[in-house]
């Protein structure tokens, strides 16, 4: 009888045990960090976008202002994108779907300037957003992040969901902004385990808010980051219905 009582009572403490591992149900809230909120750091005059500035040599460019020949849409990534193209950038049309590129990357360098509305609507994400997506899947957001509060590791300049910029070099709605990206790709062995983890690191209009950071995994809106074994990818924009503009789009394989 004691030996029964004994294995009673180690199944019920095993099985409280075990209800205590399994995860919270998981909400937009769950992944969300308030605190602390980087400090905002106000760019050099002459580290803003400026236009007609030209690619280096051995750059593949993606998107000089004149068409979008280099991108499709649609989840079979072949259907043409559908996003409007004028006064030399390319302008997300809302409800219209993400784009990416047709072609394929692994390890690079890439640059790329963006532009949130000048007319401010909406706060927090529903401002000015956009992300850009290495190899389609891990994203570096793109927010209207001027005097608008939101979750730190939400806003622009961070790697979504997972590690909050180094500081808010965010200028005005309306202003060109650049980001300049050194991204690594992660290697995975045969068995899809990550033996490498993908890094990045990001400049934002000419100020380090990424320094080689580690990128844990996907960057879902809700839940934890999951590794999911791939290849080369492309590189990928965001529709979140805002008619953010992208412009002088260019990339460097390492």
């Amino acid at each position: 009888m004691k030996k029964l009582i004994l294995t009673a009572f180690s199944l019920a403490t095993a099985f409280a045990a075990h209800a205590q591992l399994q995860p919270a149900k998981q909400t937009p809230e769950s992944s969300e960090l308030w605190s602390p909120v980087p400090r905002v750091v106000t760019p050099g005059k002459n580290s803003a976008a400026v236009s007609g500035f030209t690619a280096p040599s051995d750059a593949i460019v993606l998107f000089d202002g004149k068409n979008l020949d280099a991108w499709v849409s649609g989840k079979d990534g072949k259907a043409a994108a559908p996003w409007t193209v004028g006064d030399g950038a390319m302008t997300v049309a809302p409800k219209s779907g993400d784009i990416q590129t047709k072609q394929t990357f692994g390890d690079y360098q890439l640059h790329i300037e963006w532009r949130t509305p000048a007319k401010v609507e909406g706060n927090s994400q529903g401002r000015g957003n956009s992300g850009i997506f290495m190899q389609g899947i891990y994203e570096l957001q793109v927010l209207d992040s001027y005097n608008n509060p939101t979750y730190s590791n939400g806003q622009a300049g961070s790697i979504y969901k997972q590690t909050m910029p180094l500081v808010n070099a965010t200028v005005g709605p309306g202003e060109w902004q650049t980001y300049d990206v050194v991204y690594t790709a992660p290697h995975f062995n045969k068995d899809g385990q990550m033996t490498i983890p993908p890094y990045i690191t990001v400049i934002h209009n000419g100020v380090l808010v990424q320094n080689h950071t580690m990128i844990q995994g996907t960057t879902p809106y809700v839940g934890q980051p999951t590794i999911e074994p791939h290849g080369k990818g492309p590189i990928k924009l965001q529709d979140h219905n805002n008619t953010t503009s992208f412009r002088n789009i260019w990339i460097r394989e390492l």
